[in-house]
């Protein structure tokens, strides 16, 4: 039977950072699958040549069957930059550039001419200041595909899903609701099942409110909303447990017994996360119809071109997607 090579499609993120140097630094190792970045090629051989190395960047051919990943050479889906790119120097006129990135790439996932994305890393800032409202690759990757975003970091015997993204902590509370909580946890148990292969998931819930709210007297969100999302999830055959003081379930004795964590924000459950993987981890869209990946970090304006980055995250990136498509290829196989 012949062996399933994977089309792994890859962004630079923003250009005047890390992102360009990620993607020259791991073309020069061996992967089991096609890298295809969509980018501007002379970014690359540019970015390449300032840290010293070769780059052969031919554009891809997507009608032809993949093939595997050659070191030194990075097949592109060629897209021109808008602006000049200068390393660790924002630009706002590369904004469109770096989403028509994400566009591009995502269009080619759900058309099925790649099998997975990894992201490189973007500056949201930028982008705004560019006049567009954006807010993540999590949200705007779901406005495309139509669905609905599950974040969720990975790092090794760990993985924390997020029940709110990038919101200002004093929004996390009105953003907490029945249908969040229930959707949210609906979209993991199922992905747990269909992409990880784990036939029934075991899912810990952390609380709000500090102690889980202590009865009502820090806090009446675990009481009035998440209790009962987690009580109707659990009739209808989900293993959902809590809500939990963060700080006891995010400890190793609970961990282990778990396939995956449920935090309400951002900063409740990602530092303990990258405490544990930082270098390793990795970011995951659930929910989408196509499979997304990334790294578990920034843009780090101040490294780009320096040789001085490790691309631990971005290599883990890659390999997740590998095998969420290799699962996928599995399941859906006739």
């Amino acid at each position: 039977m012949k062996t399933f090579i994977p089309r792994i499609v890859l962004t630079t993120g923003e250009p005047a950072g890390i992102g360009p140097d990620l993607c020259a630094l791991i073309a020069q190792r061996p992967f089991l699958c096609e890298l295809v970045a969509v980018t501007d090629p002379d970014l690359l051989t540019s970015r390449a040549e300032t840290l010293g190395l070769s780059l052969h960047c031919p554009t891809v051919d997507l009608t032809a069957p993949p093939e595997l990943h050659r070191p030194g050479t990075m097949k592109v889906l060629p897209t021109r930059l808008s602006s000049p790119a200068r390393c660790g120097k924002l630009n706002t006129g590369n904004a469109t550039f770096v989403l028509g990135t994400i566009e591009q790439a995502a269009r080619i996932c759900r058309t099925g001419d790649a099998h997975a994305l990894v992201t490189g890393p973007v500056h949201k800032g930028i982008i705004n200041d560019a006049g567009i409202s954006f807010s993540g690759h999590t949200e705007y990757l779901a406005d495309l595909t139509g669905a609905y975003p599950v974040m969720m970091l990975t790092a090794p015997g760990l993985r924390v899903a997020l029940a709110t993204t990038h919101l200002p902590l004093e929004a996390v509370s009105r953003a907490i609701t029945f249908e969040r909580i229930h959707t949210v946890l609906t979209v993991l148990h199922s992905d747990l099942m269909t992409r990880f292969s784990i036939e029934q998931p075991r899912i810990g819930v952390c609380g709000l409110n500090p102690h889980a709210g202590e009865g009502g007297h820090l806090g009446r969100e675990e009481i009035e909303i998440i209790e009962p999302a987690l009580k109707a999830l659990n009739s209808e055959g989900l293993h959902v447990e809590g809500p939990f003081p963060a700080d006891t379930l995010l400890t190793p004795d609970r961990i282990k017994h778990l396939d995956a964590i449920l935090a309400m924000y951002h900063d409740q459950g990602l530092p303990v996360l990258k405490y544990a993987g930082f270098g390793q981890a990795v970011n995951i869209t659930l929910g989408l119809s196509i499979i997304r990946t990334s790294v578990d970090h920034g843009t780090a304006l101040e490294l780009a071109g320096s040789g001085r980055i490790k691309t631990g995250s971005m290599q883990a990136a890659i390999q997740a997607a590998i095998d969420l498509s290799i699962n996928h290829a599995h399941h859906t196989r006739p």
